[in-house]
């Protein structure tokens, strides 16, 4: 190859590549606007203007812009486009692969599908209709899917005379509109994809004064405009294992690399076993490479471990340093696409990356309305509405928030055979349950004692256990905790009281009240209240623990002594009592966080014990549970 050809193609691999989506209302003139982008870019593959014009001519119909883009037979024959197509095209700055997304109501999840894989948008809304309900629907779901750089071409403005009157309110509207949801229309370019007005080029021939008063950039200077995004390779390592072959003696651990680098000698771990081992060797396919070292983001890869541990399919790979989320409940925006509405308490599957995972919707917190943002409650999700749900699931899983890792930080919802849904997950309120159930601690033996469990509770004349009063502030555990524990004990019972606000100032009194803080706030209790219960004690333990995942892991660790008691007092009671008034300063927003108000709190499934303090008094609830003490704890 001669000097100038290497470094011409040396130059060609360097280019940037900037991935695009167009999307906008059906007939609003998108595959018109990218068919007439790509012949006044000159990215035209040869011969296809030709083909296309003959397959007009043979088919007795008029050229259209729209079949240089439309490939699909059944996309000529109904005149919309009904698949996502990914075409490349160029200008003189950088490559660019255009995306382009159905504008039918029928083909969301295709346009869904297009905007997860888009650096950037370009949304094109017809000078005559203006700005529809669609058109609203598809800024809110770029919004969704955290497409941030987004550009609007007002087209067909030869319909309206090029009347910049019509521009003006048009660009006003959904400039509004698109800030209301976090997205900033970069440009908004008045063009005529039909006549070329704006496209490339400012003018069209002699026709020089169609638009003259409008000063910005063309299309193709507005897709200039957008910035490159931070490269993958620059974010934490992730690797969704994608399966484990055996080759001769090796193990290979094979998957995509979504973000993230790796080296041969790496420490790496795999969530949520949590295991870890060091990276012996880097297998590529086909061998292009004689024993590679490193590898990055966008690389399809296999690995071998120095230790071999146990890997399977849908876990995530990253260094130990910096790990997914750890969880089995998480919040997330959803998108509903599913025949059936999407309903609480259903079996779903989702996917995130390789992970497959049984769940159910916890809750459906709120609808929102795409076209005014107004919120609504409801019992579930229908076909293309958009809410704000609680998703748990029936196993721990990794996963990251969306704003820290999009690429493991959205996902599928599978109902029955279909995929009926897609969202974008947040923790806000949860916690990352990693740290709980991380064991640090080496070279420890547990010490047994000449004095068992049976032999205190012969000396006691009751077992040991643990009544968990959970519930909102202000429902009454504490109160009903004390005065159970003086009943109990003039009646010869040994008995203690663990409170929340107590154990904070010794124990506990150098954690806060963020999610993390307030499960490790309840794992370290539930474990001083198994050793109370060991000892032959009834410990009466008052506690808020919102967090149903923190219930069940002090459940786990006193055994079947362990007796939820929940204390279900509706919020408007437990605000009107308000005896610390602590909800008045949750409401002003001086207390963040704050379980009920801008906190979650998760009512236990099935309570061992059910008391409800709006309608029954301090001494009633006390004489029901040394009912149920004395039945459960006596000898």
């Amino acid at each position: 190859m001669p000097k100038d050809a290497k470094i011409q193609a040396e130059a060609d691999r360097n280019r940037e590549l900037l991935r695009t989506v167009i999307v906008g209302h059906v007939d609003h003139g998108k595959s018109t606007l990218v068919g007439r982008l790509f012949h006044d870019t000159g990215s035209l593959p040869d011969g296809k203007m030709e083909a296309i014009t003959e397959m007009c001519r043979k088919r007795g119909m008029p050229f259209e812009w729209a079949f240089l883009m439309d490939a699909m037979q059944a996309e000529r024959d109904q005149g919309i486009t009904i698949d996502t197509s990914q075409i490349w095209f160029h200008t003189e700055k950088r490559d660019y692969t255009i995306i382009d997304a159905p504008g039918h109501t029928e083909f969301l999840k295709n346009m869904v599908t297009g905007a997860a894989q888009a650096d950037a948008a370009l949304l094109v809304i017809d000078a005559g209709e203006g700005v529809q309900e669609q058109s609203r629907r598809h800024g809110y779901l770029l919004s969704l899917m955290g497409v941030r750089q987004v550009a609007v071409a007002v087209n067909k403005m030869d319909r309206v005379d090029y009347s910049q009157a019509r521009f003006d309110e048009i660009e006003a509207e959904y400039r509004q509109y698109l800030n209301s949801v976090g997205v900033e229309a970069t440009f908004v370019v008045p063009v005529s994809a039909r006549e070329g007005d704006m496209i490339a080029m400012r003018t069209d021939g002699d026709e020089k004064a169609n638009m003259d008063w409008y000063e910005g950039p063309t299309v193709v200077e507005a897709f200039d405009s957008f910035k490159m995004p931070e490269p993958l390779s620059h974010q934490p390592l992730r690797m969704p294992v994608q399966d484990v072959y055996k080759f001769d003696d090796r193990r290979i651990i094979a998957g995509r690399i979504e973000s993230g680098k790796l080296r041969v000698g790496d420490r790496v771990m795999f969530s949520p076993l949590n295991k870890s081992s060091r990276i012996k060797s880097i297998e590529t396919w086909p061998d292009s490479r004689e024993n590679p070292t490193a590898a990055s983001a966008g690389e399809s890869v296999g690995i071998t471990l120095e230790e071999q541990i146990f890997v399977e399919r849908g876990q995530i790979m990253s260094q130990v340093d910096n790990p997914p989320v750890e969880t089995d409940v998480f919040r997330a925006r959803i998108f509903w696409l599913g025949r059936e509405p999407l309903s609480v308490k259903k079996a779903y599957k989702i996917k995130i990356g390789t992970l497959q995972a049984n769940a159910k919707i916890e809750s459906v917190e709120r609808i929102v309305d795409t076209g005014d943002l107004s919120n609504r409650e409801a019992e579930q999700v229908e076909r293309n509405q958009v809410g704000e749900v609680i998703i748990r699931c029936k196993r721990m899983i990794a996963l990251d928030e969306f704003t820290e890792n999009p690429n493991t930080g959205r996902f599928v919802i599978v109902d029955g055979y279909d995929i009926a849904g897609g969202g974008i997950i947040s923790m806000e309120g949860y916690p990352d349950q990693r740290s709980l159930s991380t064991v640090k601690s080496t070279n420890i033996y547990k010490v047994t004692t000449n004095v068992d469990r049976a032999a205190r509770e012969r000396r006691n004349h009751h077992k040991g256990g643990v009544l968990w009063f959970t519930g909102l502030s202000g429902a009454g555990k504490s109160t009903i905790a004390v005065a159970l524990e003086k009943a109990l004990f003039e009646r010869g019972y040994s008995t203690y009281v663990l409170d929340g606000d107590n154990v904070r100032y010794g124990l506990n009194a150098n954690l806060g009240f963020s999610p993390e803080d307030r499960a490790e706030n309840i794992r370290r209790v539930g474990e001083v209240a198994s050793l109370f219960s060991d000892a032959g004690v009834i410990v009466l333990s008052s506690f808020i623990s919102p967090y149903r995942s923190d219930r069940q892991r002090a459940r786990d660790s006193v055994g079947e002594g362990f007796h939820e008691i929940y204390v279900a007092t509706p919020l408007e009671v437990c605000e009107e009592r308000d005896p610390k008034g602590l909800y008045k300063k949750a409401r002003s927003g001086e207390i963040k966080d704050f379980t009920g108000v801008s906190a979650p709190y998760e009512e236990p499934a099935e309570a061992d014990f059910t008391l409800r303090t709006a309608e029954r008094s301090v001494e009633e609830c006390v004489e029901e549970l040394l009912g149920y003490v004395g039945h459960k704890f006596d000898l």
